[in-house]
């Protein structure tokens, strides 16, 4: 009988310390998940400065006032000096609802976007920048840098 007790508690033991193993690493999963989800954003959730989704192609126009996706609401231009092996980077113009004004992302431009005056019928522009809208083509400097790609 002896025997039969002493069976019976070991093996009582033995199964309370498996079940304490498995609560602690279940706790320590959940410590780990928990932290894991404080130090990385949500995909998809990352916003700049003026909580525009970056994930979602938006970007701040200071000329809408507003978040946008430049590709839906801007005029694509492409590079005209495009040499045939390398990526097409756009860049792309945006009017204001009276189009006195266009607002420019180019890119590789690191600073906050370029607001172009209308200066006669088709021509907007500002000190180095123009953008002639009969030709539907930004200057830089003078020199015709992008166009629309049939142009």
């Amino acid at each position: 009988m002896k025997k039969i007790i002493v069976y019976t508690l070991t093996l009582f033991a033995v199964a309370a310390c498996n079940n304490l193993k498995s609560n602690s690493a279940k706790n320590n999963e959940q410590t780990i998940e928990t932290a894991t989800q404080e130090t990385q954003p949500s995909i998809g959730g990352q916003k700049d400065a003026h909580d525009c989704l970056t994930a979602a192609g938006q970007t701040w126009s200071e000329l809408k006032q507003n978040c946008i996706q430049v590709f839906k609401e801007g005029q694509r231009l492409n590079p005209v000096n495009q040499k045939s092996d390398e990526a097409v980077i756009s860049a792309f113009v945006v009017f204001n609802d009276a189009k006195t004004k266009v607002e420019l992302f180019l890119p590789n431009n690191d600073k906050t976007t370029i607001i172009l005056d209308k200066t006669t019928a088709d021509v907007y522009q500002n000190k180095e920048y123009v953008f002639n809208a009969k030709e539907i083509a930004i200057y830089i400097n003078g020199k015709k840098m992008y166009a629309v790609a049939n142009q």
